[in-house]
């Protein structure tokens, strides 16, 4: 996916704020599940929601605004209720901005862990 860094996503001094790669991340998962024929809301009607359990990112090299970011993000490991996505923001020159890693855990309605649905499983390719 890709975004354009506008003033409101930068800081003081031009460089995008630390915080925003988490939004982009969010973005870039969101997207991820969509290309797979999944929607989000209605996994949520359904009692199927996903929950950030860990969060890391490297900060390699600063993005200012007007520039053009390309966010990658892919399933490296699963398990019954867990997704570890791993993301990779580059810029329009290909130079690495970040990179990171978000632990997600499949929860139901009680936010308590459960296991993702079969359907769901074969949609994201986890078998």
């Amino acid at each position: 996916m890709k975004v354009k860094i506008y003033y409101h996503d930068t800081d003081c001094g031009g460089v995008v704020y630390y915080a925003n790669y988490l939004k982009y991340f969010e973005a870039a998962r969101t997207e991820h599940f969509e290309k797979a024929g999944l929607q989000l809301k209605e996994l949520a009607g359904q009692g199927v929601m996903f929950v950030v359990a860990h969060q890391e990112v490297d900060y390699k090299f600063p993005a200012r605004y007007s520039d053009e970011l390309k966010i990658t993000s892919n399933i490296i490991d699963f398990s019954s209720v867990k997704l570890n996505f791993e993301h990779e923001v580059r810029n329009q020159a290909d130079v690495l901005i970040c990179r990171g890693q978000s632990l997600l855990v499949c929860v139901g309605c009680d936010l308590k862990p459960k296991a993702m649905p079969d359907e769901l499983r074969k949609k994201l390719k986890l078998e």
